[in-house]
């Protein structure tokens, strides 16, 4: 038996005729027998119950009309009906508009390798869109396709929610640092609440206690670093050892952004203040290894979300408690400063360490806010220091001094009424 190819002129029965509203018309020399077992739509048009099939060169005719974009689509799809299966496709693209067209013919097996392969492949941005403007018009067995753009159901979702944030509070080796600092990222975008809310209701109870769980064993460990640098001279520290009390500190940073969406900062607050006097000194043995600021910056940028916290009341500390914050990190903070503002002019141009100045204006209206909760002779204290201080220029604590001195002497004026009556 001779094997029908398409396009045979010789050996064809039909016709098929392929037409655009736009005015193209090609025809196509093909077999009957070929068209009826493999398409369901050329089996209707070739049955005897269908009474517009015409007659060519004694071969019988059948129309097809379609869109300008998919003619080469339906062009292929005819070609592949001489094919053995499974069908090759090349694309996405390609893919796409032969399942549209081989749902159309009626070309059953063409539609599924389509929807396997489409099933089976990554998509890029693009044709995602389009694959979900197109494939829910298609009927329900091809929704599948769409099995990878579908809601997870909480359990998984929670899932891999713990999985995560063990795993971004873990201390893998460094070799997987960038992993890590990937799952930190995702975890930051699942908590985030931007045209889409957060995959979790920030208040759930169960998903705040794993998040608890897992920053108070990461600050255990960084605790127990800063103890590991302070049991040896300046001298033995290890630049190794730099690296590693900034990659801690990358950590804690990043701790103060998900802990801070949760509204859950109190423990880390506390913390702070109880080993701000330590991390201090580990940041002097850091310094005494390496000129780079990327220690000091990171410890900057902790703080600042310490004091913001503290600020705003979200945690409450005592009276000491705030007057020791403000008197260890405020020096450290206007020497931080200085030193990266000499760093510029001497480059001439941004220095490569530097932050961002949301940071520094953060900062300032949280030294502000602290400082004026403070008993007055303790602000007193702080704003001698800081009138006195060669980094005065920064932070700009004038708003805390003129109430400082509005508040004085109103007390001034209530004592001496008193004691009049």
């Amino acid at each position: 038996m001779v094997a029908l190819a398409f396009g045979d002129r010789a050996t064809s029965d039909t016709v098929v005729r392929l037409r655009t509203h736009e005015g193209r018309d090609d025809w196509f020399y093909c077999h009957s027998k070929v068209l009826v077992e493999k398409s369901k739509y050329f089996a209707e048009r070739l049955s005897d119950d269908w009474p517009t099939c015409q007659i060519i060169d004694s071969r019988n005719c059948v129309e097809v009309y379609c869109q300008e974009l998919d003619f080469n689509f339906h062009v292929t799809a005819l070609r592949l009906l001489y094919v053995k299966g499974p069908h090759k496709c090349y694309g996405v693209r390609n893919a796409l508009g032969m399942l549209q067209v081989s749902i159309h013919l009626g070309c059953h097996q063409i539609a599924s390798d389509c929807k396997e392969y489409l099933e089976a492949v990554p998509w890029e941005e693009a044709e995602e869109e389009e694959i979900l403007k197109t494939i829910p018009n298609l009927g329900e067995q091809y929704k599948s396709i769409l099995s990878r753009l579908q809601p997870v159901c909480q359990t998984s979702l929670t899932g891999i929610f713990i999985s995560a944030i063990r795993f971004a509070t873990s201390s893998p080796p460094i070799s997987m640092r960038e992993l890590k600092s990937s799952a930190q990222e995702q975890l930051e975008y699942m908590l985030t609440e931007d045209d889409d809310p957060p995959l979790f209701a920030l208040d759930d109870e169960f998903i705040r206690s794993v998040v608890k769980d897992c920053i108070k064993r990461l600050l255990c460990r960084f605790d127990s670093f800063v103890e590991s640098m302070l049991t040896v001279s300046i001298d033995c520290v290890l630049e190794s050892k730099v690296h590693e009390f900034w990659s801690h500190l990358c950590d804690i940073s990043w701790a103060c952004q998900i802990l801070g969406k949760m509204e859950i900062m109190k423990d880390l607050v506390h913390y702070w203040l109880e080993a701000s006097a330590n991390i201090l000194r580990a940041a002097e043995h850091a310094k005494s290894v390496s000129d780079d600021m990327d220690v000091e910056i990171k410890i900057v940028e902790v703080v600042s979300k310490v004091l913001e916290t503290i600020g705003f009341g979200n945690a409450i500390v005592s009276t000491l408690g705030r007057i020791s914050l403000v008197k260890i990190w405020l020096p450290f903070v206007q020497r931080v400063r200085a030193l990266l503002e000499q760093d510029k002019i001497m480059r001439e141009e941004d220095s490569p360490a530097k932050l961002d100045g949301e940071i520094w204006q953060g900062l300032e209206s949280a030294f502000v806010s602290i400082i004026l909760t403070l008993p007055s002779s303790d602000q007193a204290g702080i704003l001698s220091d800081w009138l006195r201080s060669e980094y005065a220029g920064y932070p700009d604590l004038t708003e805390a001094f003129e109430l400082w001195c509005y508040r004085t002497k109103v007390a001034r004026r209530r004592l001496a009424s008193r004691e009049v009556t």
